[in-house]
């Protein structure tokens, strides 16, 4: 390597492995930077992939923007009220540009009872929305999503989550089990009667079950759905009411501009809601737990640095004879501190190379090591907790530059200071004390 500024070279050949301990330490300060840089990497990644998986999850379960009438409530906010003549309001909502489609949805808590033969009844109070089958297909993928039996809500037919379906369950419905389900309106009804002191006996609608679908996450599997006119009918409404409209959209991850469209066509007698309001407050968490994470995460390339630190000033305690003599031929002290710094950077730029190829390692083989592990009994990633049953993960080429970035300069600063002690030793003290 003659060829290379003598600095250079001399700090690549005291980098070669050889069987003393400022190259054991050496090693071990590039293993530390490796599973720095690459645990970054994983959780980074694996949240930007949770954060984008809960994303399209969302908005694929629901159609991208949500238009719901309201009023003055006389206390200085909002309340939401029916929609009449729907229709109108559709037409109007798709001619803003970025609109590709729009219907009513009836939507409301309903009490569920099971009717299963040989089994005690289950009840829940889940979220039941009232849709048209056809529009459905075009604004929502919860009918491509069905896994057991058909997305048809013809006659009294009710499409289920699969929180209702799985073996494990509670309930565990099957397409054609029959199930009672309560409206609001009927129950007030009767808590109404008794306290008149009649009594006043309303009888369930019987819906069958004709599909299952899993959405991919745990609380969107909750909701049950069935025809809008019966939906109308729990709900004691006229057949033009519904409680929203919803509308599929060009570009589901760049609202704003159709936002704004829909509230200047509309006016301020509605509010424009969009998937996020499923919950707002857990993308917001994700995200913050992100950037909290990549902050912790960070301390691990500094211990690391303070590895490279000490394994520089450990080699500058042992070279104190050859700095001596390199000063003494008339090495300045920017190329003696150029030597360390140049051992810190080669450290950095090794140890952040392999964290990158084991990251990337880690990343691609992750699930498979997670059913590894379940095969074991050891659940790492609980699908009951998290709502995937999958890790998610998504590679962000410029999360992956930031980190390596950092931890190279946290790798060069690390050499800052056993770069300057070596540099400021004096020729003749150096040798003096050899």
């Amino acid at each position: 390597m003659s060829w290379l500024p003598f600095e250079f070279s001399l700090a690549l050949r005291y980098l070669r492995p050889k069987r003393t301990a400022v190259s054991f330490i050496t090693l071990i300060s590039v293993v530390g930077v490796m599973l720095g840089v690459a645990v970054l990497i994983i959780v980074t990644s694996v949240f930007s992939g949770f954060h984008l998986q809960l994303k399209k999850t969302f908005f694929q379960f629901s159609a991208d923007v949500q238009v719901r009438q309201v009023v003055d409530d006389g206390f200085g906010g909002m309340a939401g009220v029916p929609i009449a003549d729907y229709d109108d309001l559709a037409k109007q909502m798709e001619s803003v540009e970025g609109v590709t489609g729009a219907m009513p949805i009836v939507v409301g808590k309903v009490m569920l009872e099971t009717q299963r033969e040989g089994m005690e009844p289950a009840f829940d109070a889940p979220k039941l929305i009232g849709v048209d089958e056809e529009g459905m297909r075009k604004v929502s993928q919860v009918p491509q999503s069905t896994v057991l039996g058909e997305f048809d809500l013809s006659g009294n037919g009710l499409v289920v989550g699969w929180n209702f379906g799985r073996p494990d369950g509670a309930f565990r419905l099957n397409v054609g089990d029959t199930v009672l389900i309560y409206s609001p309106q009927s129950l007030k009804e009767m808590k109404d009667a008794k306290e008149e002191g009649e009594t006043l006996g309303i009888l369930p609608e019987e819906y069958t079950v004709k599909g299952i679908f899993d959405a991919g996450q745990g609380e969107l599997n909750d909701f049950i759905f069935c025809d809008i006119w019966n939906a109308q009918d729990l709900y004691h409404m006229e057949d033009d009411v519904a409680h929203m409209v919803w509308a599929e959209t060009d570009q589901p991850l760049n609202l704003k501009p159709i936002k704004a469209g829909l509230q200047q066509k509309l006016g301020a007698g509605f509010h424009i809601g969009t998937w996020e309001d499923l919950n707002p407050v857990l993308l917001a968490q994700v995200e913050v737990e992100k950037m909290v994470t990549q902050f912790l995460m960070f301390f691990i390339v500094i211990v690391a640095a303070f590895g490279i630190a000490s394994s520089l000033i450990i080699f500058g305690v042992q070279k104190t004879k050859e700095i001596g003599l390199l000063k003494a031929l008339g090495a300045t002290n920017g190329q003696v501190s150029n030597v360390f710094l140049i051992q810190s950077a080669v450290v950095g730029v090794l140890g952040t190379v392999f964290g990158v190829g084991l990251g990337m390692l880690v990343l691609k083989y992750r699930n498979q090591f997670l059913e590894i592990m379940r095969g074991r009994g050891v659940e790492l990633f609980p699908e009951k907790l998290y709502g995937f049953r999958d890790l998610p993960a998504q590679i962000v080429q410029s999360d992956v530059l930031i980190i390596c970035g950092v931890s190279l300069v946290i790798c060069v600063v690390a050499g800052l200071l056993p770069a300057w002690n070596a540099a400021r030793l004096q020729p003749v003290e150096a040798l003096r004390n050899e």
